[in-house]
């Protein structure tokens, strides 16, 4: 009998690690690698009136092979700068990144007129992939409030 049990209570632990595992080894795979912000409509005008709308953050993090394309969507009634760019009303620009590393931009949308883009390597195998995976699930995890 405690053969027994100790046999069903070994299932759902092999279960875990199990999944632990896959978790730490399988390739990352993404739908889409854009990571994409917009710039809403109205937001010249509620800068011109006064108000601070920031509606872009101040730091961009992307992750290479994972979502490392920035896509700008300009909804704005006006045209923005993002770096050297003009991006037109209605207009997206999208910006591939191939190195990891921090890219600060000029930024009509912000503000402060800057923005940076900070773009982490790949998560490598094992220990590394499992913390990645599991990071947002323990960003909202109740405890953390």
């Amino acid at each position: 009998m405690k053969r027994r049990l100790a046999v069903f209570a070994l299932v759902p632990a092999a279960a875990v690690a199990a999944a632990l595992a896959w978790a730490a080894y399988a390739p990352i795979s993404s739908a889409s690698h854009d990571a994409l912000f917009e710039i809403p409509q109205g937001t010249w005008a509620r800068r011109m009136a006064g108000e601070k709308a920031e509606i872009l953050p101040d730091t961009i993090t992307l992750v290479l092979g994972v979502n490392d394309v920035l896509l700008l969507r300009n909804s704005d009634t006006v045209p923005q700068i993002f770096g050297p760019v003009l991006i037109m009303p209605g207009q997206d620009f999208r910006l591939p990144f191939e190195q990891a590393g921090e890219h600060p931009f000029a930024c009509t949308a912000h503000a402060s007129g800057q923005m940076t883009v900070v773009v982490k390597p790949t998560p490598p195998a094992g220990w590394q992939r499992l913390q990645w995976r599991l990071q947002p699930l323990l960003d909202k995890a109740p405890w953390r409030d």
